[in-house]
């Protein structure tokens, strides 16, 4: 039988030759299937462009629905639609430049991350805590950043303890 070509966008096989090949890929069914594909991961921008771009299909407006569907070259989307996607970009930025802002201002995790490790090794070499003083700039440099905290899944050295703190367990076998 020989081998089997398989196309993922138009999800078909063939039998795999060059003539066969050249001919399926060039074909206006496959451009059109891998056009939907890569389609579906554009951002709301380049849609919400397109879409403004377009005039408005009419048999979609008195009908309901049009016979090219995703391949007419008219816009589908009401006005309202395209309103609600300019309101989704305006969120999008917005939360964007608060995310850039929020960062700019906080401390960067690297910073955190080397005072953590000076604070260790001081701990370390000090023993305990004597001065008040020195228990408050623990505590002050304890906040972790907000960029770990957005993160799933840290490590446990990077969590920050529950509040009351960590629960500690006494084994009676031990005494």
């Amino acid at each position: 039988m020989g081998k089997r070509y398989y196309c993922d966008y138009c999800d078909r096989s063939f039998q795999d030759n060059m003539h066969n090949r050249k001919k399926h890929l060039n074909g206006v069914q496959h451009h059109r299937a891998k056009k939907a594909w890569f389609d579906q991961f554009r951002d709301s921008a380049a849609i919400l462009y397109d879409e403004q771009v377009k005039k408005t299909c009419r048999k979609f407006l008195l009908k309901g629905f049009c016979d090219f569907g995703a391949n007419c070259r008219f816009s589908h989307m009401s006005e309202e639609e395209q309103l609600m996607l300019k309101r989704q970009l305006e969120d999008e930025k917005q939360n964007k430049e608060d995310a850039a802002d929020r960062m700019m201002a906080g401390r960067s995790v690297q910073e955190w991350l080397s005072k953590r490790e000076k604070r260790k090794a001081a701990l370390s070499s000090k023993g305990d805590l004597k001065t008040k003083e020195d228990r408050e700039e623990v505590e002050e440099d304890n906040e972790i950043p907000h960029q770990l905290l957005s993160m799933p899944d840290l490590p446990p050295s990077l969590l920050p303890p529950p509040p009351g703190g960590w629960r500690v367990f006494v084994n009676a076998e031990w005494d």
